[in-house]
């Protein structure tokens, strides 16, 4: 530990890692509302948060958990799942009335085609508006889950049922994934019309 006079004690939040002041300083600044994205090691997490006078108001949110309730048979951690947390988020802000936010990552990495991103491409594509520059984006094939359904074709039986247990274990191919994204997708437009 650091004996000097002038040594200085950084926040509580700021040492166990979880806020950036500096960051959170400029957002409060801007006096928007900021949608939050986290992703756990299982979930996906989306808030759209205002500040107010005694803290943060939580508007709008939406969590990779609650895809089951439209169908989703996959886990919550994939790029797909990211992406339909992300649009279906966007449905429900638009339907509370706020078509207009800002991103807040937090400490987070920033980096091209992730998690975060998928789930900021499902909030645009359902109509919200977030400024973004579109290299960071992932792919639409990826989104899709076609990557782990070109995967799945080119192994056997025998590998495919190692490799993708959970999968089939909740009664989803994997080649079957694309298909199953879309209908999701659609389930999500039907219900939040």
């Amino acid at each position: 530990m650091a004996r000097s006079a002038t040594y200085k004690v950084h926040f509580k939040r700021r040492r166990e890692g979880k806020t950036n002041y500096n960051q959170r300083y400029r957002l409060v600044d801007l006096d928007k509302t900021r949608m939050v994205v986290r992703v756990t090691s299982n979930h996906t997490i989306v808030q759209l948060v205002k500040i107010g006078e005694n803290g943060d108001e939580t508007l709008v949110s939406a969590n990779s958990k609650q895809l089951k309730q439209y169908g989703w048979l996959g886990n919550g951690k994939n790029t797909s799942a990211a992406y339909l947390t992300g649009y279906l988020f966007g449905k429900k802000a638009l339907a509370e009335g706020y078509d207009e936010t800002i991103l807040d990552i937090g400490l987070q990495p920033s980096i091209r085609g992730t998690k975060i991103y998928a789930t900021l491409k499902g909030v645009l594509d359902a109509g919200v508006y977030v400024p973004h520059n579109e290299v960071v984006l992932p792919e639409e094939s990826r989104i899709r889950g076609e990557h782990i359904a070109e995967y799945a074709k080119s192994m056997d039986d025998e590998e495919k049922n190692a490799k993708f247990a959970n999968y089939i274990r909740c009664g989803l191919s994997p080649e079957e994934i694309p298909d199953h994204f879309e209908s999701v997708k659609s389930k999500i437009d039907e219900a939040t019309q």
